[in-house]
């Protein structure tokens, strides 16, 4: 993203000017530096200076300061000017009595999970405390610090935590396979060699506005191989974001890992490893979930591919599914009873896209010959390290959908990940 901070004058007032360049945009996320005579606004509005209408916004904490809102389309090669104020307070009344929409963002923390809706309906939950083995036999499976479940807009899950043909696997995670610590093999993956777990430490900087959701979360990744007593190799923050889409939930995930001491972590050569995303246990039977790529290819063609993205989805049951308020139906009385609203749509799914930043982008994906799970991992490709000093970032975007995967629009949201728009100042 091209973010100006320069300004022509001293003022409570620009005009910003976004383009599209060669980038279709519809229903994503834009930010913005918040130029510099903005800096000390604790609250800002923001109007389309054509039609004059108010679009919420929401101001990001940090260095410099960004802000944030959806577009709703803007077509390639086009461009769109706001007037972005400096205001007293989040009111929600412009001065010309402009309303401004107040989207329903709901985080929820109950002492097991963070959970995020979006008007009512549920998108993620991030696991904070530590989720038990299915298994009382095998505790080793016990793990926290992990997304599930997520779900497509219908309100139906579309991963699963601790499968029963693989308890270790939790839905969106993020561990290591093969490596290498001071010396000793550790494999922070597969925790029934109880070799490594990833742990969470603590949920931190949770932020409610009308464009997204944003939770920082750490976690630790630790060998528990050591005669005296387990280490800590890496440790990790995750950033997240999940914006105000209600068609199909967008979200973007940031992982940082640091190391603990002085020592590297080496990443050997392996088949998988790095993120995780494993699909509902109902697709873990033959021809019972489905991948696609960027590339067009599935799971026949796909494996150690390195697509821009792929998309894991699978039949989903007909359920009563939570409707938002403003769009709440159901269905005719029967025998006096009110039945729940139902959805037809008979499959769902999820979809990643790989950040360019990513190391040894477009990174390969392992897709299971059969069952529903893939990871997106630069671990095919040879060893590699993550040194002292030198933090380790991964980002991906998710978008969850119900229906089939239209190629095409995941295209576009790709497109528009990896190539924001681009912004201006210009009065």
């Amino acid at each position: 993203m091209i973010c100006t901070s320069t300004v022509v004058a001293e003022a409570s007032s620009l005009v910003i000017e976004i383009s599209a360049d060669k980038v279709a945009r519809k229903l994503v996320p834009v930010c913005i530096e918040l130029p510099a005579v903005l800096g000390e606004a604790k609250q800002v509005s923001l109007f389309e200076v054509d039609s004059n209408q108010r679009i919420p916004c929401q101001i990001e904490a940090g260095s410099p300061p960004k802000v944030w809102w959806m577009l709703e389309h803007l077509p390639a090669g086009e461009t769109r000017r706001y007037r972005l104020t400096a205001v007293d307070s989040d009111d929600s009344k412009a001065g010309n009595g402009t309303t401004a929409p107040a989207p329903d963002m709901t985080a929820t923390v109950d002492g097991q999970a963070l959970a995020i809706s979006i008007e009512g309906l549920p998108v993620l939950k991030y696991q904070q405390a530590v989720m038990p083995s299915a298994d009382p036999a095998k505790p080793f499976y016990a793990r926290s610090g992990f997304i599930h479940p997520v779900f497509e807009p219908a309100g139906r899950a579309v991963t699963e935590a601790m499968p029963a043909d693989h308890m270790h696997q939790h839905a969106l995670m993020f561990a290591w396979v093969n490596a290498e610590f001071e010396g000793r093999k550790v494999d922070f993956w597969n925790s029934h060699k109880e070799q490594g777990l990833v742990r969470n430490v603590r949920l931190e900087d949770i932020q409610v506005g009308p464009v997204f959701i944003r939770f920082k979360a750490r976690l630790e990744h630790v060998d528990q191989t050591p005669e005296d007593g387990p280490r800590v190799a890496l440790h990790e923050l995750w950033d997240v974001k999940v914006f105000h889409r209600t068609d199909g939930f967008l979200f973007d995930w940031q992982s940082t890992l640091t190391c603990a001491t002085e020592s590297p972590l080496k990443l050997l050569k392996h088949d998988y490893g790095g993120l995780c995303l494993r699909g509902r246990d109902e697709w873990n039977i033959a021809d019972g979930g489905e991948f696609l790529t960027s590339e067009g290819k599935t799971r026949a063609n796909g494996n150690h591919t390195r697509p821009h993205w792929c998309d894991l989805s699978g039949p989903l049951p007909v359920t009563p599914v939570p409707q938002a308020p403003t769009a709440s139906k159901a269905t005719p009385a029967i025998n006096g009873t009110q039945e729940p609203a139902t959805s037809p749509a008979p499959w769902g799914g999820i979809a990643v896209l790989d950040h360019p930043s990513n190391f040894r982008f477009p990174q390969p994906v392992r897709l299971h010959p059969h069952m529903p799970y893939l990871s997106v991992t630069p671990a095919p490709l040879g060893p590699f390290e993550i040194e002292p000093g030198k933090p380790y970032i991964t980002r991906f975007r998710f978008f969850t959908h119900t229906g089939k995967p239209e190629a095409n629009v995941i295209d576009q949201l790709w497109a528009d990940y990896a190539q924001p728009v681009a912004s201006q100042v210009i009065e």
